[in-house]
């Protein structure tokens, strides 16, 4: 018996340290990865609507499935939207900024689960799939072609997209 409950209790106590030392680095890290990721966050905004000279976040509106955040431009620019969108291989997070007139100015995607060569073609921000969505608007954004063999990451892109122009249409309403 003796040699049964030994080992077992060396493996339950090991496994209790461990577990204790995972909780407590993610204790540590979950602020620092927080800051981190809003400083991105932050940045992508100031990147895909670069004339902005601040950003007031709209809480005061109920968006469309999808779109998980919308700011605003203090002087009037336009808005910026951040989205989530299923693809292939999980969710894509993109940002995209809109002008006041109702024009995409940029997308970019800030994270992505998509398949390494075919769908992460349409997610990678060097990769210029975003670039056929600047100066698009809600009237012509379903030009935009899909790669071929990425359709689901193209449509969910597009998708995303979509939902930002709709979040536009609410939050500019709310506006007036």
């Amino acid at each position: 018996m003796k040699e049964i409950v030994k080992p077992i209790a060396v493996l339950a106590a090991i496994c209790l340290v461990i577990t204790a030392l995972l909780a407590y680095i993610n204790s540590v890290t979950a602020p620092i990865i927080a800051d981190a990721n809003a400083k991105a966050e932050a940045k992508a905004q100031q990147e895909v609507l670069q004339e902005a000279d601040g950003f007031e976040e709209i809480t005061d509106v109920a968006l469309p499935e999808g779109v998980t955040k919308a700011v605003k431009a203090t002087n009037g620019t336009g808005y910026v939207f951040s989205l989530t969108a299923k693809g292939y291989g999980g969710d894509i997070n993109l940002i995209c900024g809109i002008k006041s007139d109702g024009s995409i100015e940029s997308v970019q995607t800030l994270s992505h689960s998509e398949t390494s060569g075919i769908g992460s073609r349409v997610v990678d921000n060097n990769s210029g799939y975003s670039k056929n969505y600047e100066g698009k608007t809600a009237d012509d954004v379903d030009t935009v072609d899909a790669l071929t063999g990425a359709t689901i990451s193209s449509k969910a892109y597009k998708s995303a997209v979509k939902a930002a122009f709709d979040a536009y249409e609410i939050v500019t309403k709310e506006a007036k």
